[in-house]
C-alpha cells in the first residue's frame, strides 16, 4: 500500500503561481510513475502531468510551458509548480501513484491517490 498525501492548493488571481506537493509513504518501492490529474466542476478528471523515476516528464497540452513537474525521489515527493495560472485551472487537483494512466495518457482509475487539494482561479 501507498498514501499519498497533498499540500498546496488555495485561490490565487489569474496570472499566479501555485505550487503543490504530493508527499508518499508505504510500500513506495515498488512505484515508478507519479504524476498530477484534475478534475474540474462538471468536467471528466484528466492527467496534468507525469514523471517517472528516471525523470521522463508529460504534460497536459494545456499547461505544457506553465506547468512543471518534480519528482524527489529520497523524499518521495513528487510536486508541481504552476505558474501563469489561468480561470480554466480551477479544480481539484489529485496526486497519483503508480497507474497506468500516468504513462498512457489515458485515465484508467489505477495506482494509488491523495485526497485531491482544491485549486481555484479568479478571473
Amino acid at each position: 500500500q501507498v498514501q499519498l498525501v497533498e499540500s498546496g492548493g488555495g485561490l490565487v488571481q489569474a496570472g499566479g503561481s501555485l505550487r503543490l506537493s504530493c508527499a508518499a509513504s508505504g510500500s513506495i518501492f515498488s512505484i515508478n510513475a507519479m504524476g498530477w490529474y484534475r478534475q474540474a466542476p462538471g468536467k471528466q478528471r484528466e492527467l496534468v502531468a507525469a514523471i517517472t523515476r528516471l525523470g521522463s516528464t508529460k504534460y497536459a497540452d494545456s499547461v505544457r510551458g506553465r506547468f512543471t513537474i518534480s519528482r524527489d525521489n529520497a523524499k518521495h515527493t513528487v510536486n508541481l509548480q504552476m505558474n501563469s495560472l489561468k480561470p480554466e485551472d480551477t479544480a481539484v487537483y489529485h496526486c497519483n501513484a503508480g497507474g497506468r494512466g500516468l504513462q498512457s495518457g489515458r485515465d484508467d482509475g489505477t495506482g494509488y491517490w491523495g485526497q485531491g487539494t482544491q485549486v481555484t482561479v479568479s478571473s
